[in-house]
């Protein structure tokens, strides 16, 4: 899977160098094989389930501070994310230098209104999370978006300043068939379905 996102960076054909951060030394040995470098080892503390994505970075950054090189621009690719598009990452940064911003990120626009979300109580009727919109019609409602989990392009200092990505960042939007943010089963299977129909093929493999 790592392969795919290393591939789309290369192709961007915009990085100096195309770094994997891992803690793992087969995950290394993949990242090498597809043409990055792991000039580093990722230390345990920021190898767990619940690290989040700005210390990461900004540990790689600091890395790269200690043998005497500035990372101006940093762009953190999620590797679960088959369908990112090299032309997608020269955008984010395009817009990232002519707005200024610290972070530029892919979001895209929610399938329904989120302002008309239900739960489900324990009897098993719905409850309308704003209840004032039950009535409201689904195409008066404020558009809303979320972000996609492909790539966070980022000025170097920002992510050493531990600034927030998505506060703190401009919005890119793509159409929701442009990608899949692959965490569960029912991901992997609408992401062979897209490959499929993209590729107007019968292999539906992703590996």
């Amino acid at each position: 899977m790592i392969s795919w996102a290393i591939s789309a960076a290369l192709g961007a054909k915009l990085f100096d160098e195309v770094v994997v951060s891992t803690d793992d030394e087969e995950i290394a040995s993949i990242a090498n094989n597809s043409g990055a470098k792991t000039p580093f080892m990722r230390p345990s503390e920021l190898a767990d389930d619940l690290t989040p994505t700005v210390p990461v970075i900004a540990h790689a950054i600091s890395e790269y501070a200690r043998n005497g090189v500035t990372v101006e621009y940093a762009c953190c690719i999620y590797p679960c994310s088959p369908f990112i598009e090299s032309e997608d990452l020269v955008a984010g940064f395009n817009l990232m230098r002519e707005f200024g911003s610290d972070f530029v990120y892919p979001v895209s626009e929610y399938p329904h209104p989120v302002q008309r979300a239900m739960r489900q109580l324990k009897n098993g009727k719905m409850e309308f999370l704003q209840s004032e919109f039950e009535l409201t019609r689904t195409q008066d409602l404020e558009k809303t978006y979320h972000d996609c989990g492909q790539f966070y392009w980022g000025v170097g200092q920002a992510w050493l300043d531990n600034k927030k990505m998505h506060t703190d960042g401009l919005g890119m939007i793509l159409p929701s068939w442009r990608f899949v943010d692959i965490d569960s089963e029912d991901d992997w299977k609408r992401a062979e379905d897209i490959y499929r129909s993209r590729n107007h093929s019968g292999d539906s493999s992703l590996a």
